[in-house]
């Protein structure tokens, strides 16, 4: 079953982020990429497994790799710029029309 609707996201590449379920729960970090598709995202230093790779011309011995895991999208909260603490997203036009991201907490604009 094939869900075609274009789901909003409320964080974007660049964000910094805390982990608020899982195994890494508490960790903070910086999202890496956003994965529209499955509504999860890549942050750093967050969710690593341990991945085993072939020898190839970038690793020439192969081995045991340690690389981050995509962690669902409700499983990570923004964090307000003004406080450092994890935030809910509002949306609101700018005197432009443009579109902007407003922390709940602290009513501040998210770059």
């Amino acid at each position: 079953m094939e869900n075609n609707k274009k789901v909003k996201l409320n964080i974007r590449k660049g964000d910094l982020v805390k982990v608020i379920a899982g195994d890494s729960k508490g960790q903070q970090g910086k999202v890496l990429e956003v994965i529209t598709k499955t509504n999860r995202v890549l942050v750093e230093g967050t969710n690593m497994v341990s991945k085993h790779t072939k020898p190839n011309a970038a690793n020439p011995n192969g081995g045991i790799v340690k690389k981050e895991a995509p962690i669902h999208i409700s499983n990570v909260s923004l964090i307000d710029p003004k406080s450092g603490k994890a935030t809910r997203v509002s949306r609101k036009r700018n005197e432009d029309g443009k579109v902007i991201r407003i922390a709940k907490k602290s009513g501040e604009e998210i770059k």
